[in-house]
């Protein structure tokens, strides 16, 4: 089994698509006004319109009520980024740059809809260490 994707379900796509491009660096692959994906090489993020999930009824997931995932993506340099998003403006982080107690070196801001997201670089020997056996 391989992990493929998460999805965001959110009121605003196009808002959505926007933010993650420009944090990411990367751009969407929109197959649809209701659909976009960032493709990254470990994993996809897709951002999909409440449209998408109606046939759910009462089961459908609510955009902007997430109190449970961080969406996370691991970077080369965490303070590099960091400034970057800074200067965005408008994005709240919610913790600058701090080394965790397992050897991550952390970024945490949240996208539009409230989701918090991670940018994360191991630092210490042991998370370098765990990161290069899952890279292989």
């Amino acid at each position: 089994m391989y992990f493929a994707s998460i999805r965001i379900i959110t009121e605003d796509v196009a808002r959505a698509v926007g933010f993650y491009e420009r944090v990411t660096g990367l751009v969407a692959k929109r197959s649809t006004d209701d659909f976009a994906e960032i493709i990254t090489p470990s994993g996809t993020l897709a951002l999909a319109s409440t449209r998408t999930v109606q046939g759910l009824g009462a089961q459908a997931p609510r955009p902007a009520a997430n109190q449970s995932v961080i969406v996370e993506f691991r970077v080369t340099d965490v303070d590099r980024e960091y400034e970057k998003v800074k200067k965005f403006g408008d994005v709240e982080i919610v913790n600058g740059p701090t080394t965790q107690p397992w050897g991550n070196r952390s970024l945490l801001f949240k996208d539009p809809d409230g989701n918090l997201v991670n940018f994360f670089a191991p630092v210490t020997p042991d998370a370098v260490r765990r990161y290069e056996q899952q890279d292989h």
